[in-house]
């Protein structure tokens, strides 16, 4: 199983580092607590409804035992997992309200009805934002942020009808409605969720997944792909290249430009590349993942634990 600048990692570490604006279609609340990246568990609890005026700390700290400093602003450790150094680098709590990294600390964040709430404990250096992952699915598609659905729009490369109609019906057997359609290159609006479906070459002229080319510290996606997209260079914790995936190969992530929503990226490095990703956009698949390659079939999580590194 599985942060803007400075500013928002201080705010990051002050309880974690998300957006915000419809109807709920569940009242459940959802608190996962995981290390390392979503792959090992730390614990689980469905809370059912959100209590009224509840924060994030609050719903933390009374279903988990939790140290904090500064206050009480900032988690420390939750069980026995704590931040602070491990081999030499920082590793700290952060954590995410439908799959988008919050903007504001864990005691000032209200609780919606609906949301999935992740901490993860993780080593920060390769990437001080990671600014959404797609381990919450159906969320933030569902429920949105702040207790408001957002609008959601698939953005599809030419030629990727198929893989586009499946991300459709895949959001709507989750729940989600009202998904518009466009194509790639329009450009992001603001508070509306995207999707990018297709080849690399015509989705790296978004400007949201562009950043994926830049690596982690710009996008918070542990993969790389060159300009053809003929191949995903798959990276560790540290941001550092294990291997790459080639022919029939897919990804399916999500990052952000700047305060935008956030924009999920389904492609690959041919035409079974996207079809496997888009064939992944499950939630079983995708739960607790921060991004998800495919090759041959098979999810790889990312970023590649270092135990998997290559010899």
């Amino acid at each position: 199983m599985r942060r803007l600048a400075v500013v928002c990692v201080l705010a990051a570490l002050l309880g974690g580092c998300g957006l915000g604006a419809g109807d709920k279609v569940s009242s459940d609340v959802d608190v996962r607590v995981t290390r390392d990246f979503g792959r090992t568990s730390v614990g689980h609890v469905e809370l059912g409804r959100a209590p009224q005026g509840e924060t994030v700390m609050r719903v933390l700290t009374r279903n988990f035992d939790v140290k904090t400093r500064f206050g009480g602003g900032f988690v420390q450790q939750i069980a026995d997992v704590a931040g602070g150094r491990e081999a030499g680098r920082r590793v700290d709590w952060f954590y995410y309200v439908n799959g988008i990294e919050s903007a504001v600390g864990a005691a000032e964040r209200r609780v919606a009805a609906g949301d999935r709430i992740w901490w993860d404990r993780h080593d920060w250096g390769a990437a001080m934002r990671i600014p959404a992952v797609v381990g919450s699915f159906p969320e933030p598609f569902l429920s949105g942020q702040g207790g408001k659905r957002l609008p959601v729009r698939l953005d599809c490369a030419r030629g990727a009808e198929r893989p586009c109609n499946e991300v459709a019906t895949r959001l709507k057997n989750a729940g989600v409605t009202g998904i518009a359609r466009s194509s790639i290159g329009v450009g992001a609006e603001d508070g509306v969720l995207r999707i990018v479906i297709g080849g690399w070459p015509e989705v790296r002229r978004d400007v949201a997944a562009q950043r994926i080319e830049r690596g982690p510290a710009e996008s918070g996606v542990y993969a790389r792909l060159g300009p053809d997209g003929r191949r995903i260079q798959l990276l560790d914790d540290r941001g550092q290249p294990v291997r790459s995936i080639g022919a029939g190969s897919g990804l399916v992530a999500a990052t952000a430009a700047g305060d935008q929503a956030p924009t999920w990226v389904v492609t690959g490095t041919d035409d079974v590349g996207v079809a496997a990703a888009a064939a992944a956009i499950d939630e079983n698949r995708l739960q607790d993942r921060f991004a998800l390659a495919i090759e041959a079939g098979r999810g790889i999580d990312l970023p590649v634990a270092q135990e998997e590194r290559s010899s």
